[in-house]
């Protein structure tokens, strides 16, 4: 995680301010773009300026760093270089805008900056992060990024899962190969480059699987021993014995490139082929018997480029990324059937092309790719339709447990049961609702009897003396506090060596004495957890201080531990355990 004064984008190579005001952007692929009011982007006509020649008598604060001489004082000189530096006297003494900690403010060198002809005050730096700026001289920064098409997302690698971050690939605009870059969430979000990868890349695959088979492979996937490969001509490969032997599923006419193939894990012989040629509606192809024949879903799809695909086998949802958004449709995905019409879900998206679409892990949450706005996420729409449970604190699919927090995604729920018990709705809506679990459940299994207005839904679910899952807000930021200040931790707020650090979990199970369900946890001596608990750093152990109820919540609880004076900095991995159950991992960053 980047700790960005606000949210980053992609690379700016050029900055500039014009005449009248207006800050101009050159980006790498050659475009440039302009903003009036600090929050909409148009693009624009005009070439970046010149680069100013450096100040005479000026002596730069660090190797290679432009220089920059305001026009309103000659004694004012900004520099660009590893840092952002403002000078007063000619370019002689410096004063350091952007360090922290040795590191830049603004995630990575400059690699331009501009100031106002007309305010020395307002100057805007371009990064690999996006562009910045200041009204006050560099004392303080703004991120000008969120409506920059500036993200130009290729594929999505991996949709957040736990501790992880959505994982995308981007196009550099330079030629270069496309790198991959993980979204570390929380209160200053930013994009990293993802640096431990352990399995090809898609592009390597693609590399060696046309010398392989002897053509311009322009897709290509792979799941233990099964292989698919897609050609530019729309011929289909698949291997079912890691490539000793191939079977061929010639093209079909008038189809176009092979886009992107999707895999089902759990059925090697089942896979989506997206093909695509200009001047006509994208190929949505479907086979159930590993690559022997392809039969053809894309119904009434509109004319244009389709670029992704990803699909949910249980409930036969389908969703394809195109040149005019994403594309939905429900088919039978386990027999040889026709879909229903395909629908538009993109009224509430930019209108840019979406590179690539995907579920996550539980299905639940539906991840676009929006080619130079970056990445979006909803509720799956095929939920809407197939109701499903999970455990509201990280959407995980688990046990259940007393006192646990339990979120319904895609119904309405009216009343509940669990067990015969009354089970409270604490908040409900068409997309979502929340039930708590009654404390005084018992038993190796939950039948949950759900009223959504239209019948009775019932679902069941193993029940556990405890189910811990530590709260993870929607942009993926776990609720770690530090207990005297009460600061949410994270990358710009880290935690310190000795430090106690409070933790918001749900499912810790019983507590004493008892506590009526629904109810908020009192303010004072709140209900003390009976399960044993434990906590782990990195796999070494932290002394649990305290573990009750959130003062104050419904169905919260609140684990207090302890950090060593010595322990590692940076991202480490927390883990808490309640009655030899551990709950999900989550990251807490430290600092000395």
């Amino acid at each position: 995680m980047l700790g960005l004064p606000s949210p980053a984008g992609g690379a700016v190579e050029r900055v500039w301010f014009g005449h009248d005001g207006r800050i101009l952007v050159g980006l790498p692929n050659g475009r440039t773009y302009a903003t009036a009011d600090m929050e909409q982007w148009q693009p624009d006509a005009a070439q970046p300026p010149a680069v100013a020649p450096t100040p005479d008598g000026a002596v730069a604060p660090e190797p290679s760093a432009h220089l920059v001489a305001a026009s309103t004082a000659r004694t004012i000189v900004y520099a660009a270089g590893r840092f952002a530096w403002r000078s007063e006297d000619g370019g002689l003494n410096w004063q350091n805008l952007t360090a922290y900690r040795n590191q830049s403010l603004l995630g990575s060198d400059l690699k331009d900056l501009a100031v106002d002809p007309a305010d020395d005050q307002r100057i805007v730096a371009a990064t690999a992060t996006g562009v910045w700026y200041s009204v006050d001289a560099g004392l303080s920064w703004q991120g000008l990024n969120e409506t920059l098409p500036n993200l130009p997302v290729r594929r999505i690698i991996a949709a957040p899962s736990g501790s992880r971050g959505v994982r995308i690939a981007v196009d550099p605009g330079t030629g270069e190969m496309l790198r991959e870059l993980e979204w570390m969430p929380g209160q200053n979000a930013g994009w990293l480059p993802v640096k431990d990868k352990q399995s090809p890349t898609e592009g390597e695959l693609r590399r060696t699987l046309s010398s392989t088979l002897n053509a311009t492979i322009t897709a290509a996937g792979a799941y233990g021993e099964a292989l698919y490969a897609g050609a530019s001509d729309g011929r289909l490969w698949s291997s079912l014995d890691s490539g000793r032997t191939w079977r061929l599923f010639p093209a079909l006419p008038g189809s176009g490139a092979v886009e992107k193939l999707w895999l089902d894990p759990a059925d090697r012989s089942f896979a989506l082929a997206v093909l695509s040629s200009s001047g006509t509606a994208p190929r949505v192809l479907r086979t159930l018997n590993a690559g022997g024949y392809w039969d053809d879903l894309s119904a009434n799809l509109p004319e244009g480029p389709a670029y992704g695909v990803t699909a949910e086998r249980s409930t036969g949802a389908l969703y394809l990324a195109t040149s005019r958004g994403i594309f939905y449709t429900m088919a039978d995905l386990r027999a040889p059937a026709m879909p229903s019409s395909w629908q538009s879900l993109s009224a509430r998206l930019p209108e840019a092309p979406v590179r690539d679409v995907r579920l996550d892990d539980d299905g639940n949450l539906l991840v676009a790719a929006v080619d130079g706005y970056g990445v979006y996420a909803a509720l799956a729409p095929h939920r809407l339709r197939q109701p499903r449970v999970v455990h509201t604190f990280d959407y995980s699919q688990r046990a259940a447990a007393p006192g646990a927090l339990l979120s319904v995604l895609g119904a309405k729920v009216i009343t509940a049961a669990a067990n015969q018990t009354a089970a409270p709705v604490l908040s409900a809506n068409e997309a979502e609702s929340q039930i708590q679990v009654p404390y005084e459940v018992s038993g190796d299994s939950l039948q949950l009897v759900l009223n959504a207005g239209q019948g009775s839904v019932v679902f069941g679910l193993p029940l556990q003396s405890t189910a811990p899952a530590v709260l993870v807000d929607r942009d993926g930021s776990p609720m770690l506090i530090d207990a005297d200040s009460g600061v949410q931790l994270d990358a710009m707020h880290p935690a310190k060596p000795g430090m106690r650090v409070q933790i918001l979990m749900s499912g810790l199970g019983r507590v004493q004495p008892d506590w009526p369900t629904g109810l908020p946890a009192p303010l004072e001596d709140a209900p003390k957890v009976t399960a044993s608990m434990r906590a782990s750093l990195d796999g070494a152990p932290l002394e649990v201080v305290r573990a009750t109820l959130a003062p104050g919540y419904i169905g919260y609880y609140l684990v207090e531990v302890q950090l060593p004076e010595f322990v590692d900095t940076g991202a480490s991995e927390l883990i808490i355990d309640a009655a030899g159950k551990a709950s999900n991992r989550v990251r807490l960053y430290v600092a000395q």
